[in-house]
Formats: C-alpha cells, structure tokens, sequence
C-alpha cells in the first residue's frame, strides 16, 4: 500500500491526536531520504529498544536493507490496516517507512506489572492481583491490557492554574453515550480551580452539584483495571486524575456499589448467591436496631413468638443512649485502628471491641443484646465495600432511632419515608440513568442483572 494513504487510514484507525497516550514518531529514515512513522502505545513500549531501532532505521542505506537486515528476531510485517492496528493495541510498536510496502510490526512489549499488592479494598478469590499506581500513563496502560480496543479513547485534559494536573476522560467510542462524554469533556474543561489538592476527590466535588445534607456517594471509584474495563465496555466512561490509584465511573447508580468484582470470576449460581446475601444483609443493617428499639419500647403488646427480643437485664444507661454510643464507640475503634501499626491495628480493633464489649456489660452500663445487635450492624457494614454508603447508612440508622424515640412506629415509618426521598433526590453526574437506575426509570433486563449474574454468552 502506497506510504501517504497508509498512514492516513492507520492514524484514523488509532484515533492519533484523540488518545494522548497513541503515540506518533514522524522523522526520516534511510538516512534521511524517505518518510517514516513510528506508532506506539506510551506505558506499553520499551524505549530503550525501540530507540536503538528507530536509530537502526535511520542509518539503513536502503528500504530494502532495512527488511532483510534489522537486528531484531520479532519482526513480522503487514500493510493491513486492521492487523497493524491490532499490534499496536497489543502493545506492538509499527514502522511505516517509505518505500515499503509493508509495515514493519516491532514486538517490544513492556506490559506494566502489578504493583506490590492488589487493592486493599477490593480483594478477590480468582482474577487478576494487578491495580492502579499513582502514575496516570500507567493506569490507561492497564485498562488497555484488559480492553484491546482501538474504539477505547483516552482524552488528557489539564485541570488547575497554576497547578496543572493531568486528568484523563475514558470511554469506548460507540458504546458510552455521545452527549454524556460530551457533557463530561465540557464539565472538566470548565473547571477552575488553582489545585487538585486531593486529587479525585477535589475533581469529584468540582464535577458533582452541590449538596452537602445527602450523604450518599455520588461516584463510584475502583482501584481494579479489569473493573473499569468492563465498565467501558458496558457503556460507562471514567475519569481518571493524576497522583491517585482510584478511577472515578461515571454515570453512577445506588445498585452499583451492591456488586463486587468476584460475583463474576465465580459461577453464575455462587455469584447470584453472594450478591443476593450482600443486598439483604447491608440493607437489614439499616433497620435492625431501629426495629428492634421499637419493639423493645413496645414489648407489653409483643406476641408470645416475639419475646426473644426483651431486653433479659437491666442497664444502667437507657436503651436509646446505649445504642448511639456503641455507634460512635465502633467509629472510635475504626479510627484507633487507622492510626495503629499494621503488626497491632487487627489485634486492637477484635480485642478492643471485644473487651470494651464485656466490660461494658459486666459493669452494667449495656445489655448483652446491645452489644450483640451492634456487632451484626457493624459486620454488615462490611458486606459492601464503599465507605460513604457505610456512612450513609450509619447516619440514616441513627436517625431512624431518633425518631422511633420521639414518634414511635410513625418514627420508623417517617424515617423510611424521608430515606427513599434522600435517595431519589441524590444528584450524581448525571448521564443516561438516575441514581436509582433500573428502577427508575424501570429497565426489566437491567434490573434482571442486578439480582442474577447470568452466564457470559458465547
């Protein structure tokens, strides 16, 4: 194929001057006589020899020279554009050279490896143990390794004066919606700020409408490669910012952060039935101890099957005060942990819940049922793991037995009321779907994949 129309046809098959990281290397090879190109993928190339074959290009006498006669054993060749693109994909470097007919595909690899350990967040039981650094071209490499698709687009736009940080917006060209890109694109152009500071946080709450009062999160993040890429290939976009390991996707649903990435490296029936136990048991922890306060407040009417739930000793402290303090008393531990060496930070949060726990109730301060509710409370907490759902359920949670103390069973019911309304009312970066998405607005399939992982078709 004819150099010029070569080149045009590949640099549109690659989107060279779409994705920042495709790189393009025009100069002169053949001792400066013929045209040439040299296209790779920044993050995926080893510089080192892809400079000594560039050079090796420069000083070949003749076209021909340059085929037969470059030292390197990986070489194949293709004037097609589709497989030239696929090498490049791969993490392939291609040289188009001027008097050619065929492109020189070089195999110089350098696939960024996993760091020193998988997320902590977000382990898995099979799957890959790579995840995202702090260094950005390393992380779009990785997403790349996990979705060869040259329709993938990596836009960098510079956020901050005079701080400048670099943020990537990531999406599949084809599948991610044209007007939410386009939306995104002009929200992280438009903004002004001097700095990052905290990096995808500070990016969050510049994207993000105001509103302080709704705690619940309205990005989702993932420190996984294979996590946002499967996300790019269902239509989402990400963004992803400078000096941190978390990837921000976008748009975001409620549902979303009721799935794990291990529903889907175990079976289908397994994972349908970890996914189901989380939603039940991160959702009864919202009303168990509102529900079971406003039993106890009502116990004289309790049938006979209902009895259990009586408080057996008396407490010092009253019912209600014992369960907001055993609240913040699990915060506390969280934080002291926080702060604790790695070698004590797991031996002070069991042995300090452990003996508080006992000595509290020895002393007469709580009920052992106090301690017991609290104790399924806080490990379905961890069923799921985004911290600010956690705490926006904590907050809920405290709020409902506020009520319940001052209304009673109108309490709970109140307090279910303005739940439902708070989520509903929560405004993410608004794309396609709302926050309660597939059920509002109602998509059967979607909501039919949120309750069954179903079997990944042939």
């Amino acid at each position: 194929m004819e150099f010029t129309v070569l080149v045009e046809e590949l640099e549109k098959s690659l989107a060279v001057g779409k994705s920042f990281d495709i790189g393009c290397r025009r100069f002169r090879a053949i001792g400066g006589r013929c045209r040439a190109r040299f296209y790779g993928i920044a993050g995926f190339i080893h510089t080192e020899m892809a400079e000594k074959l560039l050079s090796f290009a420069v000083s070949a006498s003749t076209p021909a020279m340059l085929r037969e006669t470059l030292p390197y054993p990986e070489v194949s060749f293709s004037e097609t554009v589709s497989e030239l693109t696929d090498a490049v994909m791969t993490g392939r470097g291609v040289l188009v050279v001027e008097g050619l007919s065929e492109a020189l595909i070089l195999d110089i690899k350098n696939y960024p490896m996993r760091g020193i350990e998988e997320p902590e967040n977000d382990r898995v039981l099979r799957g890959p143990r790579d995840g995202f650094g702090e260094v950005l071209v390393r992380n779009t490499s990785l997403i790349r390794r996990h979705l060869r698709d040259p329709k993938l687009i990596f836009e960098r736009i510079t956020v901050g004066d005079p701080a400048k940080t670099d943020v990537v917006l990531g999406y599949v060209d084809g599948k991610a919606d044209p007007a939410f890109v386009a939306a995104m694109r002009e929200k992280l152009t438009a903004i002004q700020t001097p700095s990052l500071n905290m990096s995808q946080e500070s990016l969050a709450e510049c994207l993000v409408p105001r509103g302080w009062y709704n705690p619940f999160p309205k990005v989702r993040y993932t420190e996984r490669p294979d996590a946002a890429a499967a996300m790019l290939e269902e239509g989402s976009v990400v963004v992803l910012c400078d000096n941190t390991p978390q990837v921000m996707i976008l748009p975001t649903s409620i549902f979303d952060f009721l799935q794990e990435t291990d529903d889907f490296y175990l079976p289908p029936l397994i994972g349908t039935y970890l996914r189901l136990t989380r939603m039940l048991i991160f959702g009864l922890s919202l009303i168990v101890t509102p529900l079971w306060y406003l039993l106890v407040k009502n116990a004289a009417v309790l049938p006979a099957w209902l009895r259990f739930v009586e408080i057996k000793e008396p407490a010092a402290v009253p019912l209600l005060l014992q369960l907001l303090l055993a609240e913040f008393m699990i915060d506390g531990l969280k934080l002291a942990s926080l702060n604790t060496p790695n070698t004590l930070s797991n031996t002070l949060s069991v042995v300090g819940g452990l003996i508080l726990g006992d000595y509290a109730v020895q002393a007469g301060w709580f009920s052992s049922q106090t301690i017991l509710y609290m104790a399924i409370v806080s490990i379905a907490a961890f069923t799921q793991q985004s911290y600010e759902l956690g705490y926006a359920f904590k907050f809920f949670r405290i709020l409902f037995l506020l009520l319940v103390a001052w209304l009673n069973g109108w309490g709970l019911f109140l307090g279910l009321l303005i739940f439902l309304i708070i989520v509903a009312s929560n405004r993410s970066v608004r794309g396609s779907r709302s926050y309660l998405y597939p059920l509002i607005p109602f998509q059967r399939d979607a909501f039919l994949r949120l309750l069954v992982r179903r079997k990944k078709k042939p």
